[in-house]
């Protein structure tokens, strides 16, 4: 029996679920040689601030148990780069869902630089990560706060048509109260969760092996604590997740789906494995026949 894997984002119309999360695909481009991209849901690309940025000095990269650290420091060309060249070269050969990921470093930022992805033709859906700090707060991050997360998903869909997820950290007390606010707020959707703060020191040299201290932890360790986020989530809000954390095959995805996510990111297993997500997509259909599941929107938040 053909298995029946599209879903529906906020009236995105998706051929499978399964998306490389942004930071850990680029944009897209970058392995058109090597695959092909139109089997994938779609494609969040690489974070976008305002201005171009370097990043973070190297060391960049840690390994760890079943994960990985990272501090890029959001290296990206700008948002007028990614608007007039990156996208539109992508859709030069790619015709699925494209998914624009800002960032921002105050409120002012994030709206000029989703009112500039709303306007670009190639995008269809924004997801706003308020993991930044907030230089105007205290350099808290602006997903710590309740208020602040709400704060930028109202600036924001003010000058949006087009849907907006908020991608929210974890590294809070209560990742509920945060969702609630931005669902509140006006948010079209949700993306959970983002990397864990974590640290590793090489003992030899007495010193962290990131030159940033401390980056986000991701990969396997992770999945589950991001899909017990999403169940919590899921249950406590009624508009639609994108669940990310620790996935690497079709059963997480399928897992993740049960806990309530419409649609699933892939990140640091894409760094492990670039071909992962193609894989997961072929592998699903398997899967789903061993679970007697006949179409994976049956399965969202089933538990």
């Amino acid at each position: 029996m053909v298995k029946d894997l599209s879903v529906n984002l906020c009236g995105l119309q998706l051929q499978n679920p399964v998306i490389p999360a942004s930071g850990t695909f680029g944009f897209g481009l970058e392995l058109a040689g090597s695959m092909d991209l139109n089997v994938l849901g779609a494609i969040s690309l690489k974070g976008t601030t305002r201005e171009a940025r370097y990043g973070n000095p190297v060391p960049r990269i840690a390994e760890a148990p079943h994960g990985m650290l990272n501090s890029v420091g959001l290296q990206n060309p700008g948002i007028d780069v990614l608007v007039n060249e990156k996208v539109p070269a992508l859709r030069k050969i790619y015709r699925q869902g494209v998914i624009a990921n800002i960032s921002g470093f105050s409120v002012e930022e994030y709206r000029e630089c989703c009112a500039k992805a709303d306007a670009c033709e190639g995008i269809d859906l924004l997801e706003v990560n308020v993991s930044c700090p907030n230089v105007h707060g205290g350099g808290l991050a602006f997903g710590t706060s309740a208020k602040a997360a709400a704060e930028v998903t109202a600036a924001v869909k003010a000058v949006c048509k087009k849907p907006v997820f908020i991608k929210l950290s974890p590294n809070v007390t209560d990742i509920v109260e945060i969702a609630r606010a931005c669902e509140d707020a006006g948010a079209d959707g949700l993306t959970l969760v983002n990397t864990f703060l974590g640290m590793r020191i090489d003992i030899v040299r007495r010193q962290p092996i990131l030159a940033n201290k401390m980056g986000g932890f991701s990969g396997a360790a992770i999945f589950p604590i991001a899909l017990r986020m999403v169940y919590q989530v899921a249950h406590a809000c009624k508009i639609p997740i994108m669940g990310c954390g620790g996935v690497a095959s079709a059963r997480d995805v399928i897992e993740m789906m049960m806990a309530g996510a419409t649609a699933v990111q892939v990140g640091a297993e894409n760094l492990r494995n670039p071909f992962a997500c193609p894989e997961i997509i072929a592998e699903l259909p398997a899967v789903m026949e061993q679970l007697h599941i006949d179409a994976l929107k049956d399965i969202i938040g089933t538990v």
